[in-house]
């Protein structure tokens, strides 16, 4: 054998080698894509779990209208699923953003009692004008995400 038959079997061992080892890599890519994918939909499915949840239990009367806008807001920031386009969602944000400035946890309790007080009427206010729609919302929402049941 010729040195070019050698080098000839060597480039072509190494082409080989490379060959192996971009199909290893690309497989890795596939299986942490599939992987990822799979993990993003069971988040979503989680999601739309934990909202549907909190729409039925505000839709009940076993959560607070405000609490509940809040917190079904914020999953709502989150989630990036398919939602039924006649959903009309914008009652959350509203509250959320009427309500943003409130003290919650150790804040509220570190406020003096006027401007609790002050706080508290402006969440009655709040729920007052907005509890029937935050209602009819969780109702509705409380039937499905994507679709209704």
């Amino acid at each position: 054998m010729t040195i070019l038959n050698w080098l000839t079997l060597a480039g072509l061992a190494i082409i080989l080698a490379l060959a192996l080892y971009a199909a290893f890599l690309w497989l890795q890519v596939r299986r942490r894509t599939q992987t990822e994918q799979s993990l993003r939909r069971e988040r979503e499915q989680r999601l739309a779990a934990d909202i549907e949840f909190l729409a039925q239990s505000l839709a009940s009367g076993q959560l607070p209208p405000i609490e509940g806008a809040i917190r079904i807001k914020v999953l709502l920031d989150n989630y990036t699923g398919p939602r039924r386009e006649a959903l009309d969602l914008t009652v959350f944000e509203t509250v959320y953003d009427a309500t943003a400035h409130i003290p919650t946890h150790q804040a509220w309790k570190d406020l003096p009692r006027a401007q609790r007080k002050e706080h508290e009427e402006l969440m009655a206010t709040i729920e007052q004008s907005h509890k029937s729609r935050l209602e009819n919302v969780a109702t509705e929402l409380s039937r499905g995400l994507a679709s209704v049941r």
